[in-house]
């Protein structure tokens, strides 16, 4: 499972700009069934993605076809982790 964080790189305004053709973008990865959830920091500095893809090239991929990347207006960091415990709802997504 991964974690991916978003920071941006360029003022909001930028940001903005990219915005629709990014939640475009993840509606394709939701299809595929690569993402879990996705939102906007709260202080509006990034983004956080959680992904259970099946492999690091993966999210790579992942990550180089976002608009935000296309556009330079965000980095990216990426942690992976093995969940130990979950909820019972959260059960399909590490199985």
């Amino acid at each position: 499972m991964f974690i991916i964080l978003i920071n941006y790189t360029k003022p909001i305004e930028e940001v903005n700009a990219v915005v629709a053709d990014h939640r475009a973008y993840l509606d394709t990865l939701y299809a595929k069934e690569k993402l879990i959830c996705s939102g906007r920091r709260s202080t509006l500095t990034g983004g956080v993605l959680l992904s259970h893809a099946q492999s690091r090239d993966e999210i790579d991929e992942i990550i180089n076809n976002d608009p935000y990347k296309l556009k330079d207006v965000a980095e990216y960091e990426v942690i992976e982790f093995t969940p130990g415990k979950h909820h019972e709802k959260f059960k399909e997504f590490v199985e």
